[in-house]
């Protein structure tokens, strides 16, 4: 008797940056025509094969917001699966950038105080670990 295959997990590893300006944090709302389309994110991106995370990151905010970013500490991590299809996402912190925050890739940034995020539609992979990034962030 053979044992039920089971379907494998394809893993994406992704990086966000935490960005923060006068208490609040920047978070980008995910256009139409991507998954999750309209829900408010953080912005970041895949791990390209090749790159390390901090990276990764700086490639993903250069493209995304159009900054040079300084990627600062590796604040959270953690797992999410959406259907057979796991994330892996590493959190950071970025304490400095140049350049203004432009949506090169989102439908539209915000600047939000952290407690708003509970009142927006976020990813189920971060409303989750709500309590962790709030720590991350030192709320």
């Amino acid at each position: 008797m053979r044992k039920p295959r089971v379907k494998k997990i394809h893993w994406i590893p992704v990086v966000a940056g935490l960005l923060k300006k006068d208490k609040k944090i920047l978070v980008g709302q995910r256009p139409e025509n991507h998954s999750l389309a309209g829900l408010w994110e953080f912005p970041g991106g895949k791990i390209e094969i090749g790159e390390s995370p901090e990276q990764a990151l700086s490639r993903e905010l250069n493209e995304e917001l159009g900054i040079e970013a300084d990627i600062g500490q590796l604040k959270l991590a953690c797992t999410h699966s959406y259907g057979d299809v796991g994330i892996v996402i590493l959190f950071y912190e970025i304490n400095y950038w140049k350049g203004e925050p432009k949506a090169k890739h989102h439908l539209m940034l915000e600047w939000i105080y952290p407690q708003e995020l509970k009142l927006r539609p976020i990813p189920e992979a971060n409303k989750k670990i709500l309590g962790d990034i709030y720590k991350a962030l030192g709320v």
